[in-house]
């Protein structure tokens, strides 16, 4: 994914980008010279202000509503981008939604949705970029964001867990079928990061404590937004079908904290 300087700026659309990990992601994709399409859901001046701060960083934007509960047609927002910012070159696949829900309490609507927003909705919105990156003959770079919970089980999040579980193997999949293309496609997987979805919007990571991390804090979403921006830029030209843990160590921790528990409240939500 080389492109000349006559063949115009690269694209990279960044779903969920109205804040948290989306935002620092379009941000810093626009640091790195890519004009940037940005989506929202229920947060259009969240979205509006990321496009600002993609303009100061003197690239072009474009945003659109997107609705991942609403499929198929969700997925055309891809395209209303592509053909707004004139290509696409990267996908980032970072929409999602969660749970805080016993498994026997679920109701039948809210595992749909999750499934809907956290697979079904990147399985098609990589149909779209792809068959876009593969019209345009110069390869991309799609990117998944899974969660820790692609990897692990959390109480309380079974549809999630099944979501991203499903779709870091679809990120491998859809690496095998890509790659005969030039599109690399990766998973990158957080753990908890400061961000709306964990009610720590804008906070000083550096202020909390984790003592179950190894180091010892939650994440900076820009921290995050670092990892994704490697595997959508040049340097990661051999790099495809991995899942990248970005976590501060907590995975690395499974038996060392289970054998640490003192009571049963990890049963409970």
């Amino acid at each position: 994914m080389n492109l000349p300087a006559n063949r115009g700026t690269p694209v990279a659309v960044v779903t969920g980008s109205d804040s948290g990990i989306g935002r620092a992601t379009a941000v810093r994709l626009a640091r790195d010279g890519m004009d940037i399409g940005i989506t929202w859901h229920a947060d259009e001046e969240g979205a509006r202000r990321t496009a600002e701060e993609v303009r100061a960083q003197g690239r072009r934007a474009a945003v659109t509503h997107m609705d991942l509960t609403k499929l198929p047609d969700a997925a055309d927002a891809v395209e209303r981008l592509a053909r707004e910012l004139g290509r696409v070159d990267v996908l980032v696949n970072n929409a999602g939604t969660g749970t805080a829900t016993p498994f026997l309490d679920m109701p039948y609507e809210t595992v749909r949705d999750v499934l809907d927003v956290d697979l079904i909705g990147p399985f098609l919105c990589g149909q779209v970029a792809a068959r876009r990156m593969i019209e345009q003959g110069r390869g991309g770079r799609i990117v998944n964001v899974t969660s820790v919970h692609e990897h692990q089980p959390r109480v309380g999040a079974a549809p999630y867990c099944a979501a991203k579980g499903g779709l870091g193997l679809l990120t491998q999949v859809m690496a095998l079928e890509l790659a005969e293309h030039g599109i690399t496609v990766n998973a990158v997987a957080p753990g908890e990061i400061a961000t709306p979805m964990t009610g720590q919007e804008d906070e000083d990571v550096t202020e909390k404590s984790r003592p179950g991390v190894p180091l010892g804090r939650p994440g900076d979403a820009r921290e995050v937004a670092a990892v994704i921006a490697f595997l959508a830029g040049e340097e990661s030209s051999y790099v495809t079908g991995a899942s990248w843990v970005v976590d501060g160590g907590m995975l690395r921790m499974g038996p060392q904290a289970g054998s640490h528990l003192k009571g049963d409240d990890w049963r409970r939500v």
